[in-house]
């Protein structure tokens, strides 16, 4: 009867080194990089030289079936309100005071970035650092350990979209935290990343009439499944 305690303490632990080594395999690999062939999550990007002593990185990325052009506003206006929001889990994001509101329609007023801009992520100030137009978006974080970087890869009236995030990471804390947001970051960016390819195809298939704001209709409640990779184009 004593001994049951004793398999207790010992089983808790053993089941947490089982799943956090489960996880630290194949697991979190598709966690950092849902979406991204191989040369993508491999190779460096457009915005890399911002933070080159990164120890934490992410790759994720989905083919749309539209042009750069169709993909892009939706990348100018991301941010918290007036700003376009970030396709995502509004609830989810406005729980923690983001502020975030995502829009069906392309908000004019957003559509030309310039270095220098900011946006607000609650606590974290982005500087807008490299802008090119239908081809690179990239932010930095006012302390300079945060690098997000959006490229367009167009082909044959297709769009690549690979979405970075660097991260520089300075103690053992922030890097145990960054490991159990890493499967929450996913959830949430698989949705953005889904949701600017329904908004972006819709764009493309319907052309608006004169002075127009051109939309498209709310996010369908049934996403795709959850896979390690996405068709590539």
């Amino acid at each position: 009867m004593r001994a049951r305690p004793t398999i207790r303490r010992f089983t808790v632990p053993a089941l947490a080194v089982a799943l956090g080594v489960l996880y630290g395999g194949r697991v979190r690999r598709c966690v950092l990089t849902w979406g991204a062939n191989g040369l993508e999550a491999n190779s460096r990007q457009p915005g890399d030289e911002l933070l080159e002593d990164a120890n934490g990185v992410t790759t994720r990325a989905i083919s749309i079936q539209a042009p750069a052009a169709s993909v892009w506003p939706w990348l100018a206006q991301i941010g918290p309100a007036p700003r376009g929001g970030a396709y995502t889990y509004d609830w989810i994001e406005n729980l923690l005071g983001l502020n975030m509101h995502s829009t069906n329609r392309v908000l004019t007023e957003f559509q030309n970035p310039h270095v220098g801009d900011t946006i607000g992520f609650g606590s974290n100030v982005m500087g807008l650092e490299r802008v090119e137009t239908e081809h690179v978006l990239t932010w930095r974080s006012q302390d300079g350990n945060w690098v997000w970087s959006f490229v367009l890869q167009e082909r044959d009236g297709a769009t690549r979209l690979i979405s970075r995030n660097r991260f520089r990471l300075s103690t053992r804390g922030a890097r145990i935290s960054l490991l159990i947001m890493e499967p929450a970051s996913l959830v949430m960016e698989r949705k953005m990343l889904l949701g600017i390819k329904q908004r972006a195809e819709h764009l493309a298939r319907r052309a608006p009439a004169e002075g127009e704001s051109p939309s498209v209709p709310p996010p369908s409640l049934g996403d795709p499944p959850m896979t390690s990779r996405a068709p590539l184009n």
